[in-house]
Order: C-alpha cells, then structure tokens, then sequence
C-alpha cells in the first residue's frame, strides 16, 4: 500500500488520535491533512512492529523512525531506490550540468525512483548537512575586512574627456557593519595604502585586525598557511599598531561582511549614481560620501537602530587611537651598490659608504627621502632629488682611501685608456676631470673602455677620436657611433662658408660698399 509522505509529528500524532483518542481514520485523516488509506497504512506498520500508544517512555522522533521504518527509507519513501547524492553534489560542479539533467539519467535507470521535486528537495536536505556554515563572532573594535568591489564608475576627465575607470574600495567594521568607500584610480599599492589611512580617519581609530582579500598590492605570496604581506603594508600596520591577517585563498567566507558590505556599496551608492556624470575623481568620491552617509543611517531589519549607532556603542569605544602623525607612504626597493660607491633609484644616483661596494641593499623611498638599509641597518639617508642622470653625494661616504677600497683610481682607468689609444685616453680625462668628483665619471669611463670588448680597440679609439672632434663627450655618443660604424667614416672639417660664383650673386664687399655710401651721405646731411 502506497502512503502519502508525512513528518514522524504527523505519525505521532496518528497514532495519539487513532489508538488513545479512538478517532476514525476519517477524522484522523482530516486533523493531519492526510487520506484515511495514509492514516490506515500507517497504523498498520505500527501494529506491525508493536508500536501502541502512549508511546514507550524514551521513544523520540528518531528511534520511531526506526522502529516503523527499519530499512533506513524515510517516511513516504516506500522502497525506491534513492540517489547517491554524494556522487549528485560531485557531478554538479562540472560546467552545464543541472539538476534536472541528473534526475533524468536518474530516472533513467530507476524509472520506479523518485520525482523531481522529491529528487532536488532530498539533494538540498543532503547538501545542508555537506556545506555547513560557521557563524562567526565579532569582538568590539577587532576586526576591519577590506577589499575592491568588483563593479567600477566611469569619470570623464577634465578637459580632455578620456574616460576613465574608478576603482571602488569597501572597509567594513567586524561587530557593527559599520561601512567605508571610496574611489580610487587603480588597486596599486599608493592606492591601497592611501585607502587604508583614509578609512582609519573616517573610523577615528585603528581596529585591533586588518582581513585584507589576497590582492597583489598587499599580499606578495598568496601562501593558503603563511602568505607573505606587502613590506610597505607591513610598515602601515606597524605604525598604526594593528595586524594582518590575510584572507585564506578560495575561502571568501573568511571576508564575508566585506563581501555583503561590497554588495550594498553596488545595490545602495553605485547603483543610485549610474546616471550622473563624474568630471573628477573628488567629485565622485563627495557623492559617494553623502550616499554612504545615508547606507550606514539605514535602520537594520532584523535588529534594532543603524550601522552607525550600532558602531557608536559597540565599536567605537574600542578601536585605538589614531597616531599623531599620519603614516608616510614608502616604496621599498632592492638594489646593488656600483663600484662608484652609489645606487641608482629612479635613474638618480645617491652614495653609499664605499666599504658596501657590490653589496645589495634595501632602500626605502619616500616623496621627500631616500634611506638606504643593510640588513635592517640605515646606512645612508638623502633628500630626494628626481634630476635623471645626477649624483647626490656625501663627502663622509668618500673616506681618504676609498680607491684602495675600490680598487679602481682614475690613474688605473686613465692607463688603461692609454693601452688602446691617445684619443681613448683624452676622452677617459676628459670625463674624469669635468666631473665634481672623479669617481661619478667611474660609470661612463668604465662603459666606454668595456665597448673594446664588443668592437676592438681600433675601432674603440677611431669612435673617441671622432667624439673628440664633435665635443661629444659621453659613452652614449661613442657607443652611437660605433653602433653605426661612422668610425670607419673620416671625420670632416666643419665649413664655415660656401663660395659661390653666379653672376646673381654680389658678395660680401657690395654690402660693404653700400653701407659706406650711407655713412657718407648721412654725414653730409649733417
């Protein structure tokens, strides 16, 4: 006999109003919403097994289940073949495949199995069980989740036009969802750091937690067990006296109120302004502040009072002060000392002490200072110069017998000039002595002499001697010109005048004559 799937309650309650009430299966069948056939199988497979009521003290829900139901089947199965729905969840992660599409191979080798409603609403039963959920507590003032949203504002530029993509980041608070955005032109690192000194300012503090997703401006290494975090990110964290604590990768529930918290940036704020036009990135950014405004005084639906009243009592209080400077943003750098006892940051040379020849160091860079670390020791620190192609040299990083250090005097590189050539050798001087300090010409000296390497020594002093006779001084003219091969070109004399013989053409001396005629006549006049 068929049965009509209830709930173990259902059955309780048929077996209370059928055996200790004495009801008719109609009126049972009535009370619980059930055909008298369902009610009279029901008692029939409790007689069964020997079920009367009131039910044996101890008895719930699942041990009837297994009384009446000993097989495993479950209430209104009768005996069809379930689904394995372990290999039902497996196959649905492959690309097109549905539910409907493995229920119809399903019902296709059990014809007798079970319907489609029953087949997804079983899967979803099972599937609850497989993805579970944890809930996570939020401690006052701990945590700040922090990402990009995914959707991007257009800006027309000012006065050019050129439309650009403004990047919208989301911080947002752990315990009160308290919501931070802004715009930005890129996810670079200035950006990303900028963003972060900017939401501590709008918080007005530091939470203890930063939970960054593994953007490539923060995290260098997106390591599932030790991800490696951004020097400079590091630095922001030093200084602001909080940790971080990157999100696992492929886990976005690690960061999900950041993730609810970019989904009401789009719904509440982009959303609202796809029909305005932005001419500036502040002006997009004052429209997103007056709309966040209105995002965090929303009334929740589920609890009482607002984002922001939620993090006036319960965050707030808790986050640390803001320092009392503001952080300073820093590129760090690695670079190599040359032989000239100086390091090249964005094509600028700045020195070094010379005992650090060769060595590589960490520098640190800022928009007013250039700080040079062996080892987490400051060896050398500058005023920034951005002048491409100069020196910035300290006279304390030119101890007395700095070329007994290097190895490399100017009477060294002049003799070796002189083993290729005379012109070779004027030229090596000639860079040595014009320079504040002979040492800043080591680079170009030492470039001219390796190009004998590449092209001999006789084309080497044939380019130096025609660099000498066009005042070019500089590795770059002679490696030109041996690029070229002028070289083997004999160098012409420069021609001041061209004499010309055409009856058309007067010369210098009726010029002359006709000036003199004026002076003449200006003088008669007189």
């Amino acid at each position: 006999m068929s049965m009509e799937r209830i709930s173990m309650r259902k059955i309780q309650e048929v077996l209370r109003l059928a055996l200790g009430e004495q009801l008719s299966l109609r009126d049972v069948g009535r009370s619980i919403s059930a055909s008298p056939s369902t009610v009279q199988a029901y008692l029939e497979r409790a007689k069964l097994v020997g079920v009367s009521w009131p039910l044996p003290e101890g008895l719930d829900e699942a041990g009837l289940e297994k009384l009446l139901f000993p097989s495993g089947q479950p209430a209104g199965g009768g005996q069809r073949a379930l689904p394995d729905y372990a290999i039902v969840h497996q196959e649905l992660r492959h690309k097109g495949v549905t539910l409907t599409l493995l229920w119809q191979e399903y019902k296709a080798c059990r014809p007798d199995g079970l319907e489609y409603s029953q087949f997804c609403e079983r899967y979803r039963q099972w599937a609850g069980k497989v993805n579970l959920c944890m809930r996570q507590h939020h401690r006052a003032g701990e945590k700040l989740f922090v990402d990009y949203a995914g959707q991007t504002v257009p800006v027309e530029c000012f006065p050019t036009g050129r439309i650009r993509q403004a990047q919208i980041f989301a911080a947002v608070m752990g315990a009160s969802n308290y919501t931070y955005a802004e715009g930005t032109w890129t996810q670079t690192l200035p950006d990303w750091i900028g963003s972060h000194a900017r939401a501590f300012s709008f918080f007005g503090g530091v939470p203890a937690v930063l939970v960054p997703d593994n953007l490539k401006s923060g995290i260098t290494d997106a390591c599932y067990y030790e991800p490696d975090v951004n020097r400079t990110y590091l630095e922001l964290a030093e200084h602001y006296g909080c940790v971080v604590i990157p999100a696992r990768t492929r886990r976005p529930k690690d960061k999900a109120k950041v993730e609810a918290g970019v989904l009401l940036i789009e719904r509440w704020i982009l959303a609202r302004l796809r029909h305005r036009t932005f001419h500036s990135l502040g002006e997009l950014n004052t429209a997103i502040r007056e709309l966040l405004t209105d995002l965090n005084n929303r009334p929740f639906k589920k609890l009482p009072g607002c984002r922001r009243s939620s993090f006036e009592s319960i965050d707030q209080p808790a986050l640390k002060a803001l320092p009392l400077q503001p952080f300073e943003y820093a590129q760090w750098l690695t670079v190599r000392v040359n032989i000239d006892y100086h390091v090249e940051v964005k094509r600028h040379y700045y020195s070094v002490p010379c005992s650090l020849v060769k060595c590589r160091l960490d520098v640190r860079l800022t928009d007013h200072t250039v700080e040079c670390f062996l080892k987490g020791r400051r060896v050398a620190s500058h005023l920034r110069d951005d002048t491409v192609g100069k020196y910035t040299t300290l006279p304390e990083h030119m101890p007395q017998a700095h070329r007994e250090y290097l190895g490399w005097p100017p009477s060294r590189l002049i003799h070796w000039a002189e083993t290729i050539g005379s012109a070779t050798a004027a030229m090596t001087k000639h860079i040595l002595q014009t320079r504040p300090h002979p040492e800043q010409g080591y680079r170009s000296c030492l470039g001219i002499l390796r190009l004998s390497k590449t092209y001999g020594n006789e084309r080497l002093e044939a380019a130096c001697c025609r660099a000498l006779g066009l005042q070019s001084f500089s590795y770059k003219s002679v490696k030109s010109i041996l690029k070229s091969g002028l070289d083997h070109r004999p160098l012409t004399p420069r021609i001041t005048s061209v004499p010309i013989d055409h009856s058309n053409v007067r010369g210098s001396q009726y010029y002359e004559s006709l000036a003199n005629a004026d002076l003449v006549q200006g003088g008669a006049k007189c």
